[in-house]
């Protein structure tokens, strides 16, 4: 018989794991307490069952797939659920937060009694030709496998809890950062009065980096909102290095100010989309 899995939340990457899972014959709850409509939505199109929290916690797995800021506090309640009963799920905490963050989720569910898998998911959410990967650490990691059979790709990492929440700050902080960086710069030769000059140079003289900008900013409109928690962690996680830490706080403030912009007038969305748009559209 197929494990069940909860998969909290029901956001695009929530719901695309949770739905390649159905998909692949895998019976897949989720708790919609305090859920908006649209999650809803995309629960019951990914197939998710609606259940209650404390059903959710009767899983043979527990997949928390969160903005950042809400990682600590899922682990709180549903340790708070687990620890009583007899029943204890691998919880698995797939949000991108500092190794630091992930040791002290961690440390809450292990109170529990539970299992946990630290886990950093590196890509977009699945499509019908590819799947996002699951990079997995800590002593229950390899028991988390057992997704590739439905698939989910699951990398199991030689390491403690923190190892892979280490992968997916270092790759997040090269891949958003980069983003972040071109939105700025667009940002200001559009100030400047030279953003179709700055166009045409990319045209000429990086025609590999263009494309990508033109699939990552516009990709990054509808996540800003979130992704400024992700550089807050990234901050933590190379603070050791202190202009390090000040560059990633900066991106956080430049992701909610965009953020604010992308809700509201959007003059700098409209700025960058006339950079990144193709000429052919």
């Amino acid at each position: 018989m197929n494990p069940t899995v909860a998969v909290v939340a029901q956001g695009a990457m929530g719901s695309g794991v949770a739905g390649r899972l159905v998909e692949r014959g895998m019976h897949v709850v989720t708790s919609l307490a305090g859920r908006s409509e649209a999650s809803a939505k995309r629960a019951k199109a990914a197939g998710m069952i609606a259940v209650s929290d404390q059903e959710c916690a009767q899983a043979d797995y527990f997949l928390a797939i969160l903005p950042p800021s809400e990682a600590l506090s899922l682990a709180t309640k549903m340790a708070a659920l687990i620890g009583p009963s007899n029943k204890k799920p691998i919880y698995v905490d797939c949000n991108a937060v500092s190794p630091e963050s992930k040791i002290a989720i961690g440390n809450v569910i292990l109170k529990s009694g539970a299992p946990f898998i630290d886990v950093g998911i590196i890509g977009l959410p699945p499509t019908p030709t590819s799947s996002p990967w699951l990079h997995a650490s800590g002593p229950e990691a390899a028991s988390l496998a057992t997704l590739n059979d439905f698939g989910v790709n699951v990398n199991v990492i030689d390491g403690p809890v923190g190892a892979a929440s280490a992968l997916k700050m270092a790759y997040a902080g090269v891949t958003k950062g980069v983003t972040a960086l071109g939105a700025m710069m667009m940002l200001a030769a559009h100030r400047a009065g030279v953003l179709e000059g700055m166009r045409g140079e990319f045209e000429r003289s990086q025609p590999a980096l263009l494309p990508w900008f033109q699939r990552a900013i516009p990709a990054m409109y509808s996540k800003a909102y979130r992704f400024n928690g992700e550089m807050d962690e990234i901050a933590e996680y190379v603070s050791e290095d202190p202009a390090a830490r000040k560059m990633f706080e900066a991106i956080s403030e430049f992701y909610t100010r965009f953020a604010a912009d992308y809700a509201g007038p959007q003059e700098e969305t409209a700025a960058l989309s006339a950079f990144v748009k193709k000429k052919d559209a």
